[in-house]
C-alpha cells in the first residue's frame, strides 16, 4: 500500500485542476487508455515529486515543460532518482505537445512498447 501524504496529494489535485494548456492537450490524447490500452494518472507524487503524468504498470514518467526547465540542474537531480526507482522520465517542449502532438504521441508509444520488451 502507497503511504499517503496528504500536502503531497492536497498539491497534485491543485495542479490537476490548474495544469497548461499543453499538459490539457496530451492529457486528453492519453487518458482512459488511449495509448495501445496504457492507463496513465496525471500529477502523481511519487518518491517526494510530482509527475505530469506516470503510466505505473510500465514506470514511465512523463513530464511537460516550459522553458523555465530548460538546462534545469534540479530536474537532472530528479531524473536520476527516478531512473534509480527503476522510472524511465519522457520530457517534452510544450511546443512539441501543442504543435506536434502525433509525434510527442508517436515517442510515448514507442517507450511503451520497449517497455513492454524489457529494454
Amino acid at each position: 500500500m502507497r503511504s499517503r501524504n496528504e500536502k503531497s496529494i492536497r498539491l497534485a489535485r491543485r495542479l490537476r485542476a490548474d495544469q497548461t494548456d499543453a499538459e490539457t492537450v496530451l492529457w486528453n490524447s492519453i487518458r482512459n487508455r488511449r495509448i495501445d490500452g496504457h492507463k496513465f494518472v496525471r500529477q502523481e507524487p511519487i518518491i517526494g515529486y510530482i509527475c505530469d503524468f506516470v503510466c505505473r504498470e510500465k514506470r514511465i514518467v512523463i513530464e511537460v515543460d516550459g522553458g523555465q526547465h530548460n538546462e534545469s540542474a534540479a530536474d537532472a537531480v530528479r531524473d536520476e532518482r527516478f531512473r534509480e526507482k527503476g522510472y524511465k522520465v519522457l520530457r517534452f517542449w510544450n511546443n512539441d505537445v501543442l504543435g506536434n502532438t502525433e509525434g510527442v504521441l508517436v515517442v510515448i508509444q514507442a517507450e511503451l512498447a520497449a517497455a513492454g520488451n524489457g529494454t
